[in-house]
């Protein structure tokens, strides 16, 4: 790799540029503002700031990461698509169906590779736990309560909560966009999730113009029941699973990488790395999307699996909406 772009320089940007660094550590890294401004601080591990797109497309890069704010995503990544760059799009694809259709007619079109990224699904336990599932390990699944809580003004402790991308009608915050990871996976465990009762919630204590807080209730295509909860606001970070089978359970520790099956007989650890670097799930989404631009066995997510992940969103809003 010559030169790489990425677009953004909030947190998951400075993560990727980092791990950029570690994987091709002979390449110019371009990094870009969201807005195209030219920042006054250094950017950590960058080579030269582009203050446009066009920029970018015309500095030869071999691919690019786009890690602005989700409303922002399409209007980046079409015109590096236009241009056969391949690109990583961090997650959620965008905020609308709108938008993630532009961006799957316009790969249809130029055939530039695109992923989206989505890490958990690297993450050991996650696959392990899909295994499992798939191979039908606790039987007929009649049940997930899938939650994930975390305080978030822990999130960036050096920003104003209220000032953050989290907190932003206008860049696509709230927590279902910005904890759809669950929702993610949960389809890509699970199948598609059809939403039966919502309640979206605004707590006094962030005083946020979007929802700190979700509980949905949802059902699989097989008729399992699926409760997903979502908040900003639980103190010590929380993340959890568990899929009530016929056959037995399976109770799914994301936190501590962890996975057990309970049967009637037994307790057993099938999978524990509490120690394992998280950050390995970001290198090993790079290193795949890699093996996908060379046109080698991957498992990249797809436009199409984003879209359908902000399909669910909106379907959810506008249950509400409907209530």
């Amino acid at each position: 790799m010559k030169n790489i772009a990425v677009v953004g320089l909030g947190n998951i940007a400075t993560r990727h540029r980092r791990n950029l660094k570690l994987l091709f550590p002979e390449a110019k890294l371009i990094a870009m503002s969201a807005s195209g401004r030219v920042p006054k601080e250094p950017v950590s591990d960058s080579d030269h700031i582009a203050e446009s797109i066009d920029e970018i497309v015309q500095s030869d890069v071999q691919f690019a990461i786009i890690a602005s704010p989700a409303p922002f995503h399409a209007q980046h990544a079409i015109p590096l698509i236009k241009a056969g760059i391949p690109l990583l799009i961090e997650k959620p694809v965008s905020v609308n169906q709108k938008d993630a259709q532009s961006l799957i007619d316009a790969q249809a079109k130029y055939k530039a590779p695109v992923a989206v990224g989505y890490c958990l699904r690297y993450l050991p336990s996650a696959q392990k736990v899909r295994q499992m599932l798939q191979e039908g390990v606790i039987g007929i699944l009649y049940n997930a309560f899938i939650e994930i809580g975390q305080y978030l003004p822990d999130w960036r402790p050096t920003k104003d909560y209220r000032e953050t991308v989290s907190a932003k009608v206008e860049l696509g915050g709230g927590v279902l966009l910005e904890l759809s990871h669950e929702l993610d996976y949960a389809q890509w465990m699970l199948g598609s999730l059809i939403p039966r009762h919502v309640i979206l919630r605004a707590s006094e204590e962030l005083g946020l113009e979007v929802e700190d807080n979700a509980d949905l209730l949802m059902t699989t295509v097989k008729g399992a029941i699926v409760n997903i909860h979502l908040d900003f606001l639980q103190r010590k970070a929380h993340r959890k699973c568990r899929f009530i089978g016929s056959e037995g359970c399976i109770e799914w520790d994301l936190i501590q990488n962890e996975v057990v099956l309970i049967t009637a007989k037994d307790r057993q650890v099938i999978y524990s790395a509490p120690e394992w670097d998280k950050n390995q799930m970001y290198l090993e989404m790079v290193t795949d999307f890699i093996r996908k631009i060379n046109g080698e066995p991957n498992q990249s997510i797809t436009l199409q699996e984003a879209e359908r992940t902000v399909g669910l969103i909106v379907e959810i809003k506008e249950f509400v909406t409907e209530e």
